[in-house]
Formats: C-alpha cells, sequence, structure tokens
C-alpha cells in the first residue's frame, strides 16, 4: 500500500505533463505487444512452411512444392512464389534470383512496419519531461519571486524537487521503449536474413534439379 501511495503521489505531484507521458508510454506499449506478436507469428509460420517446402524441392517435387506455397500465408512462401513463377518463364539464375529479391523488398516494409515508431515515442517522452521539469521551474521561480528570503530557500527547493518528476517520468518511459525497439529491430533482422537465406537456398535446390535434370537427358 505504501508504495501504490508513493506512486500516486509521484504522478501527482509531477503536474499535467504526466499525462502525456503517461499516453505516449501506453502507446508505445501497446505497438510493442502488436508488433512482437506479429513478429513471433511470422516467423513460426515462415520456419514451418520451411520444412514443408524444401524437402520436396530437393527431391524434385516442384508442383507438391508450389501447391503448398500458393496455398501457405507465410510471408516466406510469398516471396518463394515470385520465384516459382519466373522459373516457368526464365531460363537464367539472374532473373530467379531478382524475382526472389523483389518479393523480399516487398514484405521488408511490412516486418518493420510501426517498429520505428517506438524511437520516436520514446524521444517524445523525454522531451515531455524535460519540458514538463522547464514549466515548473519557471512557475516555481514565480512563486517564490514574492516570498520572504528565509523560506524562498526551502520553498525553492521543494518545488523543484516536484518539478523533476517530470523529467524522471519521461526517461522512465523513455528507456523501456528504446530497449523494446532495439529487441524488435533484432528479431526483425533475423527474420530477415532467415528469409534471405531460404531463398538462396531455394535457389540452389532449384539449380541442383536442373543440373541433374540436363545431366540425365
Amino acid at each position: 500500500m505504501d508504495t501504490y501511495n508513493a506512486i500516486v503521489n509521484f504522478f501527482q505531484e509531477g503536474g499535467m505533463f504526466m499525462y502525456p507521458i503517461l499516453v505516449v508510454f501506453a502507446l508505445g506499449i501497446a505497438i510493442a505487444i502488436e508488433r512482437y506478436i506479429y513478429l513471433t507469428l511470422s516467423k513460426n509460420t515462415n520456419q514451418r512452411a520451411w520444412k514443408q517446402i524444401i524437402p520436396l524441392v530437393k527431391d524434385g517435387r516442384i508442383d507438391q512444392a508450389n501447391t503448398i506455397i500458393n496455398k501457405s500465408r507465410a510471408a516466406l512462401c510469398k516471396i518463394l512464389s515470385y520465384g516459382m513463377d519466373r522459373i516457368r518463364q526464365a531460363r537464367r539464375r539472374d532473373d530467379i534470383e531478382t524475382a526472389l529479391e523483389e518479393g523480399l523488398m516487398e514484405f521488408i516494409p511490412r516486418l518493420e512496419k510501426r517498429t520505428h515508431y517506438l524511437a520516436i515515442l520514446a524521444n517524445i517522452a523525454t522531451l515531455l519531461g524535460l519540458l514538463g521539469t522547464i514549466m515548473g521551474l519557471i512557475d516555481a521561480f514565480k512563486t517564490v519571486s514574492g516570498v520572504d528570503p528565509s523560506q524562498k530557500a526551502e520553498l525553492l527547493s521543494s518545488a523543484i524537487s516536484v518539478a523533476m518528476n517530470t523529467t524522471a517520468f519521461g526517461l522512465m518511459a523513455a528507456i523501456p521503449l528504446l530497449l523494446i525497439y532495439t529487441v524488435l529491430q533484432t528479431k526483425t533482422n533475423e527474420i530477415v536474413d532467415s528469409m534471405e537465406m531460404a531463398s538462396v537456398k531455394f535457389m540452389n535446390a532449384i539449380q541442383e534439379i536442373k543440373v541433374k535434370t540436363t545431366g540425365a537427358s
């Protein structure tokens, strides 16, 4: 109960700027949760789809692999579908690789969507905290301007302590948002790297099939 009362008093003493900081922090947490769920689901669906597709491709069962790719909603399958469409039309490896790169470039923005807002919100929280402190200091100096000199130091120190609450709260909101932003960026980069690696392995498997077919003929 004492902890709860301390938090409430800290928030109330910070003044009106505590509320926009709280809104910014809540918005950042909502974005972080949505992005984390999306990236986790994307990673899991990509892995499941890849485990189904690559054995079929290596065995030369391209039609079966293509059926899975067309039915799946995984981002990796959407990328591989670009390569599948180009396989029937292009003979050169470069053409197929270009198609896979096009698919990858289309889906990377979807993975990175809204994540950069976390860094922006962290900066906004920090700036709101500083602004609240500055406004609080201005009010503090105005308040003590007409006070007896013997009481001025005590009142000023008390007012400054209250004014610093917004800076503290702004940093308390900004630091977690920046940490979450770093985690999500790392997770996004891992997914992008895995899709790039899968595209290369897919292309190599297709090339091996062509070599075997050419050799057999």
